[in-house]
């Protein structure tokens, strides 16, 4: 039989023809015609005050938390449940990532947990929209306000969904998105800083190019000018190449989630009677972008035999994703115990808009089957 890939792109014909066209203008680097417009699409469609195109999510957290004037020793409260990108940004600032623990539910920063964690050294939150479904922005706008403290939102896996009729990355007062291959939209790689201040945008755009500005700007500027380094900077550029890609994604956005959507719904008509997982929650005040979609398994199943058995059969899987303080990079001094259950339970089936609904029967078939199998307790 085929292979089922875990995670698969959606780009085609219209992507192409997009670079195609980048290739023939003569700019394919970054800050560019093609960046600039799809800076201006992202302002559009989110309603934000500006919106920096960026090479990806990491580069934008990194960005966002010096312009909010992390300094070494501050203490930002990070979801834990995640890929630890937002801990590894604070670290690059110099300061400290204060790991929360989360909703068992689905596996969002748990607001109480983040209240309980602030001190006089805490300057911000950065909360996470875990593999797609958005956290809870009322009650964490609230702690940050009540504390003085910035919110930022990881809205990195979270393209098309929505919290309280509002779109994931206009949830908090700065946004990160990813763009990497497996989000709902793509280039490969790629994000971007969507923020409610244009100040701040302005300054992570210039540190995003070595703290210079636009070359392609400059060249068009009559004279000679010499451009000064006025910032610290970083080569954090989208190549115009990626913008192209990503300005027919975003025009494709409700079409691949809606594909999603059904891939979803399938899963959990079939697996509603299966003992040994529980399908993922989602409230009803928010909607599901399905990056991912993780089940999580019974205690007395053996995860690691389950994936063998699936990937033999050629259907990818994964382990869902990380309890962040439970990495050696950090030597993290939180316990978090909701979230290193669901890092020890959480199994990733194939979610992307290209399954069939073929496929996701065969993995369902293919997954019941492995469970019993691997169950100690057989059912």
């Amino acid at each position: 039989m085929d292979p089922i890939p875990l995670v698969k792109a959606s780009l085609g014909e219209q992507e192409l023809a997009a670079v195609a066209e980048v290739f023939a203008s003569g700019w394919q680097a970054g800050q560019g015609p093609k960046g600039k417009a799809l800076e201006a699409a992202l302002i559009e469609r989110y309603g934000v005050g500006d919106a920096v195109a960026l090479n990806n999510c990491g580069s934008a957290l990194h960005l966002a938390l010096l312009e909010l004037g992390v300094k070494p020793g501050d203490e930002v409260i990070v979801a834990d449940y995640s890929f630890p990108a937002p801990a590894h940004a604070v670290h690059y600032v110099g300061g400290v990532p204060v790991f929360a623990d989360v909703r068992a539910d689905t596996g969002t920063v748990d607001p109480a947990a983040v209240e309980a964690l602030i001190t006089p050294r805490t300057v911000g939150v950065i909360a996470v929209d875990t593999v797609g479904l958005p956290a809870d922005y009322a009650e964490l706008t609230a702690i940050t306000d009540r504390h003085g403290l910035f919110l930022v939102e990881d809205a990195a896996c979270a393209v098309g969904a929505t919290y309280r009729g509002q779109e994931a990355g206009a949830l908090a007062p700065v946004a990160c998105l990813s763009f990497h291959g497996r989000k709902g939209i793509t280039s490969g790689e790629g994000g971007a800083l969507l923020t409610a201040d244009p100040a701040l945008a302005a300054g992570a755009r210039l540190r995003s190019s070595f703290g210079i500005g636009s070359i392609f700007d400059q060249a068009r500027v009559v004279g000679l000018p010499i451009p000064e380094f006025t910032a610290l900077g970083y080569n954090y550029k989208l190549s115009d190449i990626a913008a192209a890609i990503l300005l027919v994604q975003l025009g494709r956005i409700g079409e691949l989630l809606e594909r999603r959507r059904a891939v979803a719904a399938r899963y959990a008509e079939l697996l509603a009677d299966e003992e040994l997982v529980t399908l993922p929650h989602v409230p009803s005040d928010r909607t599901h972008a399905w990056q991912s979609f993780l089940l999580t398994l019974d205690p007395d199943v053996d995860r690691a035999g389950v994936a063998a058995d699936l990937r033999a059969q050629g259907i990818g899987c994964g382990h869902g994703t990380w309890a962040s303080h439970l990495q050696p990079v950090y030597e993290a001094k939180q316990d978090c115990p909701t979230s290193a259950d669901l890092f020890r339970r959480q199994f990733a089936v194939p979610m992307h808009a290209e399954l069939t609904l073929d496929q996701v029967d065969r993995v369902v078939a293919s997954l019941r089957v492995a469970l019993r199998a691997h169950a100690s307790t057989r059912v």
